[in-house]
Parts: structure tokens; sequence; C-alpha cells
């Protein structure tokens, strides 16, 4: 596909992009920002109230900012941006495993928060790249999970074992909810059943590398490989487009006045200290199909 266009440059991590109100809203991880960017590269840091370090965000549907910050407590995990600017407890968290990861929110409220329940940021400085064996088999990892936070702020924590759970996304529809499972190399569906339960595990596609994704109209997928490009998968697994990067791509947003413009969260990815470099970058680029679904 055609060369991605540079929207930002020099940032340090850049995760959880999302398309609202014209413009791409993604967390600047290493800085504590949440950063608005339009389609031609004007930007705003978004002020969040009380020093919120945000790791993921999302809107509910009459359009306030969930938030779910980088050191939940003292607030319980999920914060709620109100129309004044203040930050509120949505939903106590605090039942949850450590590692909260990503976020996603339905058409009728219920977000759903995953988790990676290890300490990823240790285990990934200590991985041995001559150690044959797989990510899930390490001294130190743990399997992730998926908890369901319906509207009224009730929790129920989904007995999923998921390895190193990471980008969500849920169809238009709001029948099926697609998570990355990035150990295991997987996207995985589940039905989500009228009272926001998941049900009926099956793997969308696998051969990934999977981060972030989102979905489009023609019912694919837009991830990462694993390497330094994104790809768009079709249920099963078939590779249906590639964008080459010198860089990993973190996550993806499909966004723009039609839906039709890519943009990709990029960096070098460096274990031993994440935060250090500047090499975050916003990208954009045309995309064959329109965004669908949520986020």
């Amino acid at each position: 596909m055609t060369n991605a266009r540079i929207l930002l440059d020099g940032l340090k991590l850049v995760e959880s992009p999302r398309w609202h109100e014209g413009r791409l809203w993604f967390c600047h991880w290493g800085a504590g920002e949440v950063i608005a960017v339009t389609p031609e590269g004007d930007h705003e840091v978004v002020p969040l109230a009380g020093g919120v370090d945000p790791h993921t965000i999302g809107w509910l549907p009459d359009g306030r900012l969930l938030v779910v910050p980088k050191n939940p407590e003292p607030d319980g995990g999920l914060l709620r941006r109100e129309a004044d600017g203040s930050m509120v407890p949505h939903a106590d968290l605090s039942a949850l495993p450590p590692g909260l990861n990503e976020l996603v929110v339905d058409g009728r409220g219920n977000a759903y928060v995953n988790g990676v329940g290890f300490a990823f940021l240790e285990f990934i400085k200590n991985i041995d790249p001559a150690d044959p064996r797989p990510l899930t088999e390490r001294p130190g990892y743990r399997p992730g999970f998926i908890a369901l936070i319906r509207a009224d702020g009730t929790v129920v924590r989904q007995e999923h074992d998921i390895a190193f759970p990471n980008g969500m996304a849920i169809t238009p529809d709001g029948r099926t909810l697609i998570v990355s499972e990035s150990f295991a190399g997987v996207l995985t569906a589940f039905d989500i059943e009228p009272d926001g339960t998941l049900t009926n595990r099956r793997t969308f596609a696998d051969g990934l590398g999977p981060d972030g994704i989102c979905l489009d109209a023609d019912g694919a997928v837009w991830t990462s490989s694993g390497g330094n490009e994104a790809v768009r998968v079709a249920e099963g697994g078939k590779v249906l487009d590639r964008v080459e990067l010198d860089r990993a791509p973190f996550a993806v947003m499909l966004g723009g006045e039609d839906g039709r413009t890519l943009f990709i969260c990029a960096a070098k990815w460096d274990a031993q200290d994440p935060f250090a470099a500047r090499t975050g970058q916003i990208l954009a680029v045309p995309a064959p199909a329109a965004h669908v679904g949520h986020p």
C-alpha cells in the first residue's frame, strides 16, 4: 500500500488511538498525556484533571470520556471525565488482577477492560532470546483476563485465560468482541450475550503479532503482523493488505471524514527502557474500507 505520511513525530510510546469528533485521540505513554490530532497534523494536549496518567481511553454513548490510568489507586481503576472536566470514579476495578491494559466501550454503555495479570515490564526485561520456550511458559507469566463493566458500574470478571490480552474491538451489531492475544499470536473472538457476558470463544485469525486493533466495513481487522508492518486480515487469517514501516506498529485506528484513513501508532521498542527514546510517531495511510464498530 501507499507509504504512510507522518502526522506527529518525536513522541514516546503512543497507544490507544480513538477517532472521536473529527480528531484522532491517543495516549502518550511516558508523558502522561492524551493528545488529539487532526488529519492535517494540528494537535493539542487534552487536559485531564487531577494529574491522571492515561493508559487507555474510550467514550460512553453520551460523549463522556472513560480513562484507565496507569496507576489506578486510589480511585479504583476506571475514571470518567464529566462535562465540566472533572474526573470522577466510574467503576471500582481494585478486585481485578494487576496490569490493566486495554478498554473498549460498546453502544449500550457497557465497557470491557482487560489485563495481563503480571508485571509485564519486569517480565520482558528478563527474556532470554536463546530460550526456545513460548512466552507463556516463561517464569513470571500469568494468563490474562477480560472484565465486563456494565453501565451501572458493576464489574463482572470473565473467566477466560488470555495470553497477554491487548487491543479489543466490538462489531457494529454489538454481538461480537475480538481481542488480541499477543503472546499466542492470535485474534480471538467471543459472542456477546444480551447481558454483556462473553461466550463461544473461537479463533478469528492466527499467525500474527497482534496489538491494538480496529474493524472495517468488510469485516476485516487491522492489527500488527509481529514485525514492522500493519496488516489487514480477514476472518480465517488471510492477509488482505500490508503497510510496511521502519518501526513497530503498536496500535491502529480507522478514521477521517469518510472513515477510510488508517492511523498507526508506531515506535521503536526498547525493552530495557521503553519510555526513554522519542521514536513514537502517528502515521496516516488511505485504507480500502471504512471504519465500523467500537472503538
